[in-house]
């Protein structure tokens, strides 16, 4: 199993889209550039910001390709495989071209629910079907199951592969106990830009963002200094961005993150049904946070 560097910040893509609903390959290939130039740690392809369930096969393939020749192999690439059967889960990973790719995000089974021994039973056979790099994910807002801190650490022993896992939970408490009673290789990432600095004071080494691909600069920045142990030039930056942070997510994601970089210039504000770009108000209320911030827009 190849070593992956996950500390820092890494960026959630989104897809771009043209105003006739194709992937605008330009914006992106214009996007990763972004990323990699302004100290972006590892980008996550194909992940829940990317609108990864309204993509064809195809484009999901074309999506891939292009991250991997724009990267460079300057940066790390974690891809999205995920799903609620474990069966196309394991055929993915066994017969996948992973080219390029450093390691895997891969989601608890949504909708199916199941018990904190399928959560299991499902990571075990994934992680017996590939030697990339595991990060579990754990969002029981969006997958309607929560992987306990029991579970997460039961499969952080028995599975050498998994190196971390994604929390997006909310809850403090049990992502404390993770931290607190780890393997040294196994690592916390947080899956929430709002409680990303409090979580790296507890010993998270990062965040998957959403907010970084608008402002990779700032935000890795933030999470950097955290890293250190600078705790109030962070804290001066994460109390800057609160508002963004609620904003973001109120008319759903990746709604939020694609009006601010519509607002920048970077892409089109365009969502793929059943996801719509967010409300005037909202809309109006990011303008003005970020005239606030002296962000061109």
């Amino acid at each position: 199993m190849a070593d992956i560097n996950l500390k820092g910040m890494g960026v959630a893509l989104i897809t771009p889209f043209k105003e006739d609903e194709s992937v605008d390959y330009e914006a992106l290939g214009r996007l990763v550039d972004y990323q990699v130039q302004n100290g972006t740690d590892y980008l996550v392809v194909l992940g829940t910001t990317a609108e990864t369930p309204t993509l064809t096969e195809e484009e999901k393939r074309n999506i891939i390709d292009l991250v991997v020749s724009h990267v460079r192999g300057r940066i790390p690439i974690v891809l999205g495989v995920g799903g609620n059967c474990t069966r196309n889960v394991v055929e993915q990973l066994k017969n996948g071209d992973f080219t390029g790719i450093d390691a895997i995000l891969s989601v608890v089974p949504y909708y199916n629910k199941p018990s904190q021994e399928g959560i299991y039973q499902h990571y075990k056979a994934i992680a017996n079907a590939t030697k990339l790099p595991i990060i579990l994910y754990n969002v029981p807002g969006r997958t309607g199951v929560n992987m306990t801190a029991e579970t997460t650490l039961r499969i952080a022993r028995e599975f050498e592969n998994v190196v971390a896992v994604k929390e997006a939970s909310g809850n403090i408490t049990p992502l404390d106990d993770i931290i607190k009673n780890k393997p040294d290789r196994f690592n916390v990432i947080s899956g929430d830009d709002g409680i990303t600095f409090p979580l790296v004071t507890l010993g998270a080494i990062g965040v998957i963002s959403v907010i970084g691909n608008a402002f990779p600069r700032e935000f890795s920045r933030m999470v950097r200094l955290a890293l250190a142990g600078d705790y109030d030039s962070a804290r001066t930056i994460h109390h800057s961005s609160r508002e963004l942070f609620s904003l973001l997510f109120v008319d759903g994601n990746p709604a939020g993150a694609k009006s601010m970089l519509s607002m920048m210039g970077f892409i089109e504000n365009k969502l793929r049904l059943p996801l719509v770009p967010t409300r005037i108000v909202t809309y109006e209320k990011i303008r003005e946070v970020l005239r606030q911030l002296s962000i061109k827009c």
